[in-house]
């Protein structure tokens, strides 16, 4: 049901039930004992960070994964007792935070818990870290084994410290070519064997790999754009092992319509210019401060069941649509999602930008009400 304040008819409807069925599918096709690590950081895609952790908890993941402090402590405030993973790099000043807090941290650098053991002689708890491996995707993480070792063993010799995992992340899991990743594996395998013991957690799975690849699952995957139905690759999509349930369609309304003669022009810049006599045009509240940028001019949304084009350019507010016939104010448009026999994805909206889906999904502005089903 809609925010008590929410009159604006413009909205994401993320379906849970879609989320709960792509987590146990992938629970049902990886190994029994590898545990599962939701990827709900930038607001779990768009989607909604504490409505998906609830439900990928209760379908069978046992780990959060977020990216930076303030994502780990909005999640920890409804969430209590579930590990929090936070995959990117964290100042210094927030490891009284994660100790408090119960967050497990990325660690990459030796110098950096020295520089936390000078900071701070006790903390509430061992803050517990995983080791990231820099295997090939050249951001952060150690890349040669003297700077793991070196790593490890400033973290054994501190009580500040509990090292609970190690993990890498794939560059091309969702290509075809195998060549590069079999690399990325290889050393990241290499690099876990020389450390002089192994941590509970070993993972290197992203979605890609934990849905197409073999031999990489350890003892955790990371699960992120498809627990919300949304495939990383046109590769991947072909050899998926399982379908996939897209969670979230974005809907509005007709808030105007009027009738256009042929030569009259639409929009900013005046780039459109009515071709025929008498056309149909509506007005929807949606724009690019909402997630519908500028580039997506030209894009098709549903109304009853037909494409009807966005013409001029998109406002920070509003979109133009021509319509194929007329339709009263309050008309139903689906901008994201099925209507009728019809079907607008978000992939639709990445290829026309040729951008990925992740970005699309991320855009959706906080404006945009998320109403769950």
């Amino acid at each position: 049901m809609y925010n008590t304040m929410s009159f604006r008819p413009t909205k994401a409807v993320i379906d849970l039930t879609a989320i709960r069925k792509n987590v146990e599918n992938l629970r049902e096709h990886i190994a029994i004992g590898t545990e599962i690590i939701a990827v709900v950081k930038a607001n779990a895609y768009g989607h909604g960070d504490l409505e998906v952790s609830r439900v990928a908890l209760e379908a069978g993941a046992s780990m959060l994964a977020v990216a930076t402090p303030e994502e780990a402590l909005h999640i920890r405030a409804t969430f209590k007792e579930v590990p929090i993973l936070i995959l990117g790099a964290v100042p210094a000043a927030f490891v009284p935070y994660a100790a408090q807090h119960n967050i497990t941290l990325t660690v990459f650098s030796a110098h950096w818990i020295d520089e936390v053991s000078r900071q701070y002689q006790t903390l509430e708890q061992p803050v517990k870290v995983h080791i990231k491996v820099d295997s090939g995707m050249g951001r952060i993480g150690v890349t040669i084994e003297q700077e793991l070792q070196e790593l490890y063993h400033a973290i054994e010799k501190t009580t500040l410290f509990e090292l609970d995992g190690i993990f890498t992340h794939f560059a091309t899991a969702d290509e075809e070519n195998p060549e590069y990743y079999e690399q990325q594996k290889t050393k990241f395998i290499t690099m876990v064997k020389s450390l002089p013991a192994k941590p509970r957690l070993v993972h290197a799975a992203n979605t890609a790999a934990a849905l197409v690849k073999d031999g990489v699952e350890f003892d955790a995957v990371r699960y992120g754009i498809s627990m919300y139905g949304l495939s990383p690759s046109a590769y991947v999509e072909k050899h998926l092992p399982f379908p996939l349930y897209p969670a979230m369609q974005v809907q509005t309304e007709v808030v105007h319509v009027k009738k256009l003669h042929k030569g009259q022009h639409v929009g900013y810049g005046a780039t459109y210019e009515v071709e025929q006599e008498g056309e149909w045009l509506a007005t929807l509240p949606i724009g690019y401060a909402d997630g519908l940028v500028r580039g997506l001019q030209g894009q098709e949304v549903l109304i009853r069941g037909v494409r009807a084009e966005i013409v001029g350019r998109v406002c920070m507010d509003q979109i133009m649509v021509k319509l194929p016939f007329q339709v009263p104010v309050g008309e139903p448009v689906t901008l994201i999602g099925k209507q009728g026999d019809d079907e607008v994805t978000l992939q639709e909206w990445a290829d026309r930008l040729q951008t990925i889906v992740y970005e699309m999904a991320c855009l959706l502005s906080p404006r945009v009400t998320r109403i769950y089903l």
